[in-house]
């Protein structure tokens, strides 16, 4: 007599994952997920276990965003579980696709009572697309499809699987794999495409925003192409930079502030703004007033209405499929006038650039941002922390190909560069990466250099050293209170990465960054770069100068 093949549910769950095209999985493993490991040791999955679990759950986050398929990450019970949050938020916020497993005590039957034990899967709830407990080894099959089918459906993020103990070990009976269909997105309806038409047709200065949204991976040609038929003038937000080239005669800049920035002379003028791929989780890159321009959304979803965000028209489909439409209706029917944006983009673009050779050190922000973007090619990728340089990066750091510049403007966590940037080099072992951090961030989550060095990774950590929680601390002084409660001291970083196994340099002059960077690069392997910083510019430039020199334009 014939038995039919059994397996651990934990077999069973790897078997799932591999189904879905799940080449790696990030994690720190514990006593719930034995038979999980156990499983994963007999698999073609590769384990990258990392030194916390937030690593773990940035770099899953990371490998969604820039591969457009689920990263994937685990963690044991309570503590473990519970160190995923934050990651979990940042993959939310930031739309890219995750799933997170985590362990947790039998639910069968307890010998150690509530030890350990919190709700995780209530706990995730809120801050994931699905949160669900699997309660019988044979379910998993459909589990792990529904999971990342959820992952996956527009506006991509995090779901969450909990694998109790005793489901991981209950053996079963082999149960068929869910077959995996291709991704299908909906397009918009021809009546949507019609009223937009209507508004750009009508508008005398349009202007295009590119949001995050605009920013999955393999949108860029196609939208490319759209924008450039147009020949409509375009910013974008902080996550949209790269969608669309920023060496485009078209581009006029980055809204690194929502307000009272350069690139506001360009929207204050507009009567229409075309906001493609705009996401109101990302800091508003504009306000909206009654008077103020109308706004076409073009998305995948449906606007999220808000006191800022009102649109006219909504445009709801495949972003690329639609801007593509649009164009084909409009192309060489136009007739604006967008002659005061070209003039003035000039002075956006000639501001952006201010300080790119300035000789003061400690370092002006805005020179060490112009010695990064000459120590990177155009597919090089920089990973940004987030501290008072991301404004600096947002605004001045020009980027001609989709996702090379990586930045939270989201969920805007602490702790997520490093991490951001070993997924980087992971992918792309042949392109230049760097990780940009503020020595506050660094430290934050500095313990998995141990991991980057273990995998191997050639990679540059560029720490931009205040002593300070440096974003605090300026808008601390912007609202004028007394400099208080935000600064610290830091270990000898260049002895630190010597500690690890890494190496490290200390920049003396503001002449030896460049240099300092491009050996580091030529080296290979995994290189701490410290730089001081000298942020009195946040005050002279983006509080008093600005709004001295925007009054001055108008």
């Amino acid at each position: 007599m014939l038995h039919p093949f059994k397996m651990k549910g934990a077999d069973l769950m790897v078997r799932a994952l591999e189904n879905e095209g799940v080449d790696t999985i990030f994690g720190v493993p514990g006593e719930e997920n034995l038979d999980l490991l156990e499983a994963l040791r007999n698999s073609g999955i590769k384990l990258v276990v990392t030194r916390h679990e937030q690593v773990a759950g940035f770099m899953a986050a990371t490998y969604g965003r820039l591969t457009g398929r689920p990263g994937v990450c685990f963690s044991t019970l309570g503590p473990g579980a519970t160190n995923l949050v934050t990651p979990a938020a940042f993959a939310l916020l930031g739309g890219m696709p995750m799933l997170i497993i985590t362990g947790q005590k039998p639910i069968l039957h307890s010998r150690q009572a509530r030890f350990q034990i919190v709700d995780t899967v209530s706990l995730m709830r809120p801050l994931t697309k699905s949160a669900k407990q699997v309660l019988d080894a044979r379910n998993i099959p459909t589990l792990v499809r529904d999971a990342f089918r959820t992952a996956l459906a527009e506006r991509p993020g995090p779901v969450h699987l909990e694998l109790p103990e005793d489901i991981a070990a209950q053996t079963a009976e082999q149960v068929d794999l869910v077959p995996v269909p291709p991704i299908q997105r909906p397009i918009a309806r021809d009546e949507a495409i019609a009223d937009a038409v209507e508004l750009v047709a009508k508008a005398r200065h349009p202007l295009v925003l590119i949001g995050g949204g605009a920013n999955r991976p393999g949108l860029a040609p196609k939208l490319s192409a759209a924008i450039h038929r147009l020949q409509i003038p375009f910013f974008n937000t902080q996550m949209g930079k790269g969608a669309v080239g920023g060496n485009s005669a078209l581009f006029i800049g980055t809204a690194a502030l929502s307000e009272n920035d350069y690139v506001h002379l360009a929207i204050d003028h507009a009567d229409l703004i075309i906001s493609i791929g705009h996401d109101t989780v990302e800091k508003p890159p504009f306000i909206m007033r009654d008077g103020g321009p109308k706004v076409v959304h073009i998305d995948f979803n449906n606007a999220d209405i808000d006191q800022i965000y009102f649109p006219h028209v909504e445009v709801i489909g495949d972003i690329a499929d639609s801007v593509g439409r649009l164009a084909d209706r409009l192309y060489g029917k136009l007739s604006f006038d967008a002659s005061y944006f070209l003039k003035i983009r000039e002075d956006i673009l000639a501001h952006a650039g201010e300080g790119a050779d300035d000789q003061r050190f400690p370092m002006a922000p805005q020179r060490i941002v112009a010695d990064v973007r000459r120590s990177m090619p155009d597919d090089g990728i920089i990973c940004l922390d987030n501290g008072m340089y991301k404004i600096w990066f947002a605004r001045s750091y020009r980027t001609d190909v989709a996702n090379t510049i990586l930045l939270d403007n989201a969920l805007a966590t602490m702790g997520a560069g490093l991490a951001s940037a070993m997924m980087a080099a992971t992918l792309y072992p042949k392109r230049r990466v760097m990780a940009v951090c503020g020595d506050g961030g660094f430290m934050m989550n500095s313990q998995d250099l141990e991991t980057a060095i273990r995998l191997g990774l050639n990679l540059v950590v560029l720490i931009i050293e205040d002593q300070a929680y440096g974003m605090i601390r300026w808008k601390q002084a912007a609202m004028h209170f007394q400099d208080f409660g935000l600064t610290f001291t830091n270990p000898d970083f260049v002895a630190y990465a010597k500690a690890y196994g890494a190496k490290g340099v200390r920049v003396g002059a503001s002449n030896e960054l460049l240099a300092a960077l491009n050996a580091a690069f030529a080296a290979g392997g995994v290189h701490l770069v410290i730089v001081p910083v000298d942020y009195s510019e946040n005050k002279r430039v983006l509080i008093d100068g600005l709004a001295h020199k925007l009054a001055k334009f108008r």
